[in-house]
């Protein structure tokens, strides 16, 4: 194998599995040692800066960081970056004096972005520093959009959700709301020099064909506008007996919702199986904890009406079965169909693309499921000066992904109105800087313990499902929340191996706790990766190998199971380790977060 080349930023970042996992690419393990050190404003500054609703992910990221986390790799479960988020958000004080200074005097150049939601509201945090003039339109009375109208408030407290997308829109953001955009020409005639489509994925999927599904139309609802509905207090309870179709978050928020205004017996009814359920694990857990019924293998079959009236839904059983390719199927068990009593039933099997406003004679291409043909880096459409984002995009995903993609967006809507190549895109801010302090003592906290992951508290139910707008979640503490960030690895602080200064002692061999050093002969990668102290069976993460040494051998390193714990480097008699903090950070069109450093 060649020798790896420690100079690309891309080698070390992918090392910091939480980071590279995570789409917006947060320097996890940095704001996690600032919360180890009380240092919450800067930690929420941080997080600010990548994922812009630090508050609101604290709370309703669907966390891909976490299995990627090197603790899940130990024989652990992951660290909770998620709600370590929170801690920081919960806990920081003044931040407004932090974010970018507005100038007065604009560009000159106007940019409209159609959609209020965290698409949108990004690519105005991103842009509005450089002196744009940004115009948002969104057909409700707040900003937020499905943050708003599809994560109820006992998992994101309003007043959370305010304070996070005000500090945007107090950056002087001309707003229209209560304005539904029902023609991109009429906005395209308005002059805007870029316009940005962040409407999200608003329209929820049916089951139209299902017997019964018009005569039972008064109590069967589609989830997302369901649940809109109850935000904004048009729904105000539901039947007593609730079946929700779905696996997904959605389908988790409708049936804990359901329980908090009116409901006694919940149904989840699935026709997968429950690990195949695309909620999330703790989504599922919650429910679970809450009373819901969650049944599986189940596709409905008819909704049942009598005399006028929805009385229930008949499902059929099955087994998933899967080919050589993994493709399944869903084979009749044979079993006699069940049916279930329901009051209402809420449709959340999925939602789509909805673009009827967007005329098709203006240069804007679509494609599969109704959405527009884009560059995937630079989000541009196929009419030069129309971008999107988010949901709208390139299909439903969650907010950290609507926040990523908008980031480049934004980006390329700044090239764009320079008159530059919105493919040449920026490379990320990378730095190495050595955690040295002395022979034997690092800048960092270096020790692996063994601690399990710690337990959010939750409000007592006796409260919480009796008010859909107490937070059920309270969040870890600042003692808590110091004892979780301690369980961080420091994947950030990396291992950097000098050639010329290794005199092949192997002590760094022989002190690693995961023998994932190894010096020998050359070879090629399949076969270096069995010979190794500990064969290197995961293919996804990089090997780190040396130059020739002078016994002929070379230094291999798996960086998989490596914990970053210095002890190779304060075993090395001649420095030949160094442990050097790494930090990337995604270059965005405006990047200019006052220091909170003293």
């Amino acid at each position: 194998m060649k020798p790896t080349d420690i100079k690309n930023p891309e080698y070390f970042h992918k090392v910091v599995d939480c980071q590279y996992a995570c789409p917006a690419h947060t320097p996890v393990p940095e704001y996690i040692r600032l919360i180890a050190a009380e240092k919450y404003t800067e930690a929420y500054m941080i997080n600010w800066d990548s994922n812009v609703f630090p508050g609101i992910l604290g709370r309703t990221c669907d966390r891909p960081c976490e299995p990627a986390c090197r603790r899940g790799r130990v024989e652990e479960e992951p660290v909770a970056i998620c709600r370590l988020k929170r801690v920081a958000a919960d806990n920081k004080g003044e931040v407004k004096s932090l974010m970018p200074q507005i100038p007065e005097e604009k560009n000159g150049k106007k940019i409209a972005l159609i959609g209020g939601g965290p698409a949108s509201l990004t690519v105005a945090r991103d842009l509005a520093p450089l002196g744009y003039e940004i115009h948002l339109y969104d057909e409700w009375n707040k900003g937020g959009g499905m943050m708003r109208t599809q994560i109820p408030a006992f998992r994101l407290p309003e007043e959370v959700l305010d304070e996070e997308v005000n500090y945007i829109l107090d950056m002087g953001i001309h707003t229209h709301f209560n304005t539904y955009v029902n023609s991109m020409k009429s906005i395209l005639d308005k002059g805007y020099d870029a316009v940005f489509v962040g409407t999200g994925a608003p329209k929820g999927r049916d089951l139209s064909r299902l017997p019964g599904r018009k005569e039972g139309d008064a109590n069967i609802h589609i989830g997302i506008e369901w649940l809109a509905g109850v935000a904004f207090e048009h729904i105000e309870n539901v039947g007593k007996k609730v079946i929700v179709l779905g696996g997904g978050n959605t389908a988790m928020d409708c049936c804990r919702t359901s329980l908090r205004i009116g409901a006694d017996d919940v149904h989840v009814v699935v026709r997968s199986e429950y690990e195949k359920m695309k909620a999330s694990p703790w989504e599922k857990e919650d429910a679970e904890a809450e009373g819901v019924i969650i049944m599986n293998n189940m596709p409905p079959k008819e909704f049942v009406v009598k005399d006028g009236k929805l009385v229930g839904v008949l499902f059929g059983h099955v087994n998933p079965v899967y080919d050589e390719n993994g493709k399944r199927t869903l084979v009749p068990t044979g079993e006699p169909d069940t049916f279930i009593e329901a009051t209402d039933v809420i449709i959340a099997i999925g939602q789509d693309n909805h673009c009827p406003w967007i005329e098709r004679d203006l240069g804007i291409e679509f494609g599969k499921w109704d959405l527009p043909i884009l560059n995937e880096v630079t989000f541009q459409s196929t009419l030069p000066k129309v971008f999107f984002g988010g949901d709208s995009a390139l299909g439903p995903e969650n907010v950290i992904t609507a926040v990523a993609q908008a980031h480049q967006a934004a980006v390329s809507i700044d090239l764009f109105c320079q008159g530059k190549d919105v493919n040449e895109r920026l490379d990320p801010m990378v730095n190495l800087v050595s955690q040295k302090m002395g022979i034997h003592e690092w800048m960092y906290d270096s020790a692996v313990a063994d601690d399990e992951r710690y337990k959010v508290p939750h409000a007592d139910q006796k409260f919480s499902l009796k008010d859909r707008r107490m937070e059920v979640e309270l969040g870890f503490d600042e003692k808590l929340g110091f004892k979780e960030a301690q369980r961080c690895l420091n994947c950030d602080i990396q291992t950097v191996f000098t050639t010329d200064r290794c005199i092949e002692c192997d002590a760094c061999m022989d002190i690693c706790p995961t023998s994932c050093i190894t010096f020998t002969s050359n070879g090629e990668e399949e076969d270096l990766r069995s010979r190794l102290l500990a064969p290197a069976t995961n293919l996804t993460q990089d090997l780190y190998v040396s130059d020739i040494l002078p016994t002929k051998r070379v230094m291999i390193k798996d960086e998989d199971v490596c914990l970053h714990c210095g002890l190779c480097a304060e075993r090395c008699p001649t420095a030949a380790w160094d442990m050097q903090k790494f930090l990337y950070n995604v270059t965005k069109a405006h990047t200019g977060c006052i220091s909170t450093v003293k």
